[in-house]
């Protein structure tokens, strides 16, 4: 099993999660995260830009079966890239075990 981490922009989570759902993926958890990264956001106020360091994104976790983790990461970039900075950043981990607590069962049919 894999753990997919993605930080995205709050823009495209729609897009992600129709796609995600397009590839099978149909259970993950989100948040919405406050992040530092290379990107600059600016707020306009009466004519007067402001640069601000904080940049809001939303961040996905989901885990998979191996085999869905790449469709999985190739719908992520498909569906949240613009080709600028602060698209996001993916990073996939191992998972040892996972259990399903209402029956006790263990292993990659939890994921069903």
């Amino acid at each position: 099993m894999k753990k997919i981490d993605a930080i995205i922009r709050k823009s495209k989570y729609r897009a992600v999660k129709e796609a995600l759902h397009g590839v099978g993926v149909n259970f993950f958890s989100y948040w919405d995260v406050t992040g530092i990264g290379n990107e600059k956001e600016g707020h306009v106020y009466r004519g007067i830009s402001y640069s601000t360091s904080d940049i809001q994104r939303r961040y996905l976790s989901i885990v998979v079966n191996d085999d869905f983790a790449d469709p999985t990461v190739k719908a992520i970039i498909s569906s949240a890239g613009t080709g600028e900075v602060g698209d996001g950043k993916i990073f996939v981990s191992d998972v040892l075990e996972s259990y399903r607590i209402r029956t006790g069962e263990k292993g990659g049919d939890t994921l069903k």
